[in-house]
């Protein structure tokens, strides 16, 4: 079960007073943090004084086992534009992202680790005035001056992503800004697919660029990840490639591999047939390894047949949610609101999920 405790929006430069549609918001995962998340989430609230805007931030208690959600529960009660969400066991960060993103309501939506790795006060402004002055859709923060045990890891990450996915950043798995309609944008996202939220944005056509930002290594606590994400990751990145690029038209991955098959086993067929008119010699193995290839290519022809379909009707149904979504958003247009005109909004509060 979820308990919300929701109050009216506040402008975080005005107490008490409501305010507009955030223009930022800061999204944080956080877990076995409490060292560091207080920081993380002052500094981020004075990056909005810093900005002069309206701004929020979310976070997410991913099954935290120390005292990150005591600490977190006084900070809602603090700061009126933070939201808490709790998960009760640990889901992942692409878990909590998700929760994040779909709660969210600001034009940018930038992603700040809970560790202070990555200073909020300083970062926030740099990527969103980057990001601004050069209209792009989404921005990552390049670390410079990083000494961790972690370098050679993420340099074969980002090799992998700038040359099989065509990601033009050096540091794609560091923090970043996104425009809401990239974040809108974002399929269902899978068990670690946060790494490649870069990767989505270049493949749907926006434009990414990158900045040069400040690191500093954690003051507390331990790092979640190591050396052995790095096989994880590489499927991950062939399978996110995969989807990407047949998602929509699986017929031209299974078709293109059954038509190719079912050349080869035709040319074996007349090589074959050749040898035996020209020689009377028999290939028997080599007939019988054919005639598997074909039935093969005719089976992957008929699975793509399966997998147009399947799209097909996943198509319809994301049509017929965007309707609801919009029929809901007209709904929406259409309750009371506050004196400022602003539908109301949940701040200052903490979400526990089971």
């Amino acid at each position: 079960m979820s308990s919300v405790v929701a109050s009216a929006p506040v402008d975080i430069t005005a107490p008490g007073a409501t305010q507009a549609r955030p223009l930022v918001s800061v999204v944080v995962p956080a877990r076995n943090e409490e060292a560091t998340i207080g920081d993380v989430v002052a500094r981020s609230v004075a990056a909005f004084a810093e900005l002069d805007c309206v701004g929020e931030v979310l976070v997410v208690d991913d099954g935290s086992t120390d005292h990150t959600g005591m600490v977190l529960a006084e900070l809602a009660g603090r700061y009126p534009n933070l939201r808490v969400f709790t998960h009760r066991r640990s889901q992942g960060m692409t878990a909590g992202l998700q929760r994040m993103f779909a709660e969210s309501r600001g034009e940018i939506v930038i992603l700040i680790p809970a560790d202070m790795e990555s200073d909020p006060l300083v970062d926030v402004p740099v990527l969103v005035r980057y990001m601004q002055a050069h209209d792009l859709d989404a921005v990552a923060g390049w670390r410079q001056g990083r000494k961790d045990s972690k370098v050679l890891a993420s340099a074969v990450y980002n090799v992998v992503m700038r040359r099989l996915a065509g990601v033009p950043v050096h540091d794609a798995n560091w923090i970043k800004a996104m425009r809401r309609e990239v974040v809108e944008g974002f399929p269902p996202l899978r068990s670690d697919w946060h790494r490649f939220l870069l990767m989505i944005a270049v493949h749907q056509g926006f434009r990414v660029g990158e900045v040069k930002t400040y690191y500093k290594p954690r003051p507390a606590g331990a790092s979640k990840f190591g050396w052995e994400r790095i096989p994880i990751s590489f499927l991950d990145v062939l399978v996110v490639k995969f989807l990407l690029t047949f998602s929509q038209a699986p017929m031209r991955f299974f078709g293109g591999l059954g038509l190719a098959g079912m050349a080869l086993s035709l040319i074996t067929f007349l090589y074959l047939t050749g040898l035996y008119l020209l020689t009377d010699t028999q290939q028997r193995p080599i007939f019988i390894a054919a005639g598997i290839l074909a039935v093969i290519s005719v089976l992957l022809l008929l699975v793509g047949f399966l997998a147009e379909l399947i799209v097909s009707q996943g198509e319809r149904i994301a049509l017929l949610e965007r309707q609801m979504l919009e029929r809901r958003q007209h709904a929406a247009e259409g309750a009371p609101r506050s004196a400022d005109g602003d539908a109301p909004a949940l701040h200052g509060s903490v979400d526990r999920r089971a």
